[in-house]
């Protein structure tokens, strides 16, 4: 039976059981995402159950409860932004375990507006999937928030600098996705981004270089330079 937006989180649990599979686990790990509480859904499946259920953060709490790994994500794609305290997101927050429930936290957290509080406070958190998610929240802010003015998302730049150095896989990649997407915000943001990118391209540090080296890539395409009507 398909769960309905009145359905409790443990019988929403119960058919994500229903729906496991061994080989997605499987292939899942190839690609660095922990599978210690997976079922073995892929995202598409997921948000097919999210716009079964809708909305309901009382339940979103008490799917992320579970510790499970498609019960987190259902819990973010289901959970009222508009609901969520910031001390939900840091709970939230210390609990992640895996890059791919930082992400799809990310995008809530954006959505509830409390991306000011938050970015600067994970930024500055040790653990790796805590400063990724800073970044990822930078990144998905760029995509998302259309209305806010390119000089919000500027003012990440400093930060983007100060934490590219950081070696960490998971970190690294998210600065760079945080690079990329303030760069090709607009005809306003790129300039800045590419100037970064070209800084960080020439640092000593592997990591930054890297992040650097590829946010030039992307930022100098003939698709991106086409996208903002830049000069070829």
């Amino acid at each position: 039976m398909m769960p309905a937006p009145e359905s409790t989180a443990q019988e929403i649990i119960e058919h994500l059981r229903a729906l496991g599979s061994d080989e997605n686990i499987a292939a899942m790990a190839r690609f660095g995402i922990a599978t210690e509480n997976a079922l073995g859904l892929s995202n598409v499946q997921l948000r097919r159950v999210a716009r079964m259920v809708k909305t309901d953060h009382v339940r979103a709490i008490d799917l992320w409860a579970s510790g499970i790994r498609e019960a987190r994500l259902l819990a973010a794609f289901t959970a009222d932004s508009k609901a969520l305290t910031l001390a939900e997101a840091r709970q939230w927050a210390n609990a992640c375990s895996s890059w791919e429930v930082v992400d799809a936290i990310a995008d809530l957290f954006v959505g509830a507006r409390l991306e000011q509080v938050l970015i600067p406070e994970f930024a500055a958190d040790e653990r790796e999937f805590v400063r990724r998610l800073a970044f990822a929240m930078i990144a998905t802010a760029a995509v998302h928030l259309k209305k806010e003015p390119d000089s919000a998302l500027l003012a990440w730049l400093p930060l983007i600098e100060a934490h590219a150095a950081d070696e960490r896989n998971f970190v690294k990649k998210a600065v760079n996705w945080a690079l990329r997407q303030i760069g090709k915000r607009s005809l306003d943001c790129h300039g800045p981004a590419l100037a970064l990118a070209q800084r960080l391209a020439m640092s000593a540090n592997s990591a930054a270089r890297w992040t650097g080296k590829d946010a030039l890539r992307e930022l100098t395409s003939s698709k991106v330079r086409q996208r903002l009507d830049l000069p070829h």
